[in-house]
């Protein structure tokens, strides 16, 4: 018997942190340099999609976790 499982997940939280603010890569030096600024709804709406991906037991600790990806691409968060 040769038969396996494959698991489809969706892209990672980089890809829907540059789609939100509408830039091509992150930045170079993330401290120092600001590439471009997302929301905090854009934040909660990429954090409710990959709820199930990432490892956070409610939907504040992902919203965390998106914000500490953004914030070390070189985002700013904006209220």
């Amino acid at each position: 018997d040769k038969t396996f499982k494959f698991v489809t997940k969706l892209p990672a939280v980089s890809h829907f942190l540059k789609k939100a603010a509408k830039i091509d890569k992150g930045s170079s030096t993330p401290g120092r340099e600001l590439v471009g600024r997302v929301t905090i709804k854009d934040i909660e709406k990429i954090a409710k999609a990959k709820m199930a991906d990432l490892n956070a037991i409610d939907l504040k600790g992902a919203v965390n976790i998106v914000k500490g990806s953004a914030v070390s691409m070189g985002m700013e968060v904006i209220s």
